[in-house]
């Protein structure tokens, strides 16, 4: 159903584009208003020519597109908002429900970009006001920007699908962290649940390939939950599950907010010891798996355009807020 709320004088639009039109038209149905409407042809070369084919003049304009590979998604939404910018836009917000190139926020190496912030740069040289975007890969992401960020969270999801549908038994659950910089995320969810917290220490000799893992913490007996941003081979997930699986665990699930698995990822997830794992949709999955199963995020972000809109508490939305 739509969110049936009064608007405000000045008119939003919203657009998607072609990458995350499965989310934007979910968006937009609870929002209660239709996708604008623009069109993207191509010169011979592959070149991108987009052209809005509405009036944005003194709109709020808001564009939803994940920026995950190929890099074209992130070309064309910075494309569009230049559009929007030299066509009059009052105001523009670039809805990022996956913020692409994120796992690059620091020099760990010498000679090495730091990409999420060439991003940022990016965004806001191309003319947008605003960012909303939900669970970063590292919260300091948000530092890289000069102008507003509205980090949605994903708890706001998870939480109550937990409360609701699964019936946790505090007695026997535990959440665990697959890696060290996980932490704080799967403390968040063993403090709202009252559960205890396991870590799993990770170590690697290349990008996308776990090496080993220690998990720190009791979990004979217990049915643990994996809690992590994002899914890309899986492959930390699943060495995860095997090794609380060696230390005792009487089952092993997964929360993991952007379903990017990509490479061996089903085939990893399909041969675990995972259970299931519960993601959500910022990113659309490439092909379907018994084990996985996928939680909207439109209606937290209609809701949060609507606040940004009306000029509303965004935190509002946020468990515990």
């Amino acid at each position: 159903m739509p969110l049936h709320l009064d608007l405000i004088a000045v008119e939003v639009k919203l657009f998607s584009g072609q990458f995350s039109k499965y989310l934007a038209e979910k968006i937009s149905d609870f929002y209660g208003s239709p996708l604008g409407k623009w069109n993207l042809s191509r010169f011979s070369d592959g070149e991108m020519h987009p052209v809005i084919e509405e009036s944005v003049r003194g709109s709020y304009v808001f564009f939803i597109q994940s920026t995950a590979s190929p890099a074209d998604n992130l070309l064309e939404l910075l494309l569009l908002i230049d559009t929007a910018r030299r066509a009059s836009a009052d105001y523009i917000t670039a809805v990022i429900p996956y913020y692409g190139y994120s796992r690059q926020d620091r020099k760990d190496q010498p000679r090495v970009p730091i990409s999420a912030k060439l991003i940022a740069n990016l965004l806001q040289t191309a003319g947008a006001n605003r960012i909303m975007t939900m669970e970063l890969h590292a919260d300091q992401i948000q530092g890289f920007f000069d102008i507003p960020v509205d980090h949605l969270q994903s708890n706001a999801i998870f939480f109550p699908y937990l409360e609701n549908q699964m019936n946790l038994d505090k007695e026997t659950v535990i959440f665990a962290a697959p890696d060290v910089g996980g932490v704080k995320r799967a403390r968040d969810y063993a403090n709202h649940f009252q559960c205890d917290l396991v870590i799993c220490d990770k170590y690697r000799r290349r990008a996308n390939e776990v090496s080993g893992m220690t998990v720190i913490g009791d979990v004979k007996d217990r049915d643990v939950i994996l809690v992590d941003d994002m899914a890309d081979t899986a492959g930390t997930l699943c060495k995860a599950a095997e090794a609380l699986v060696q230390k005792g665990a009487r089952s092993v699930r997964a929360i993991c907010t952007h379903a990017v698995l990509s490479g061996k990822a089903y085939e990893n997830i399909e041969n675990s010891h995972l259970t299931e794992i519960l993601v959500t949709d910022t990113l659309p999955l490439r092909q379907t798996s018994p084990k996985i199963k996928v939680l909207s995020s439109a209606k937290l972000f209609a809701h949060a355009i609507r606040n940004t809109h009306e000029h509303r508490s965004i935190s509002a939305l946020f468990v515990g807020q």
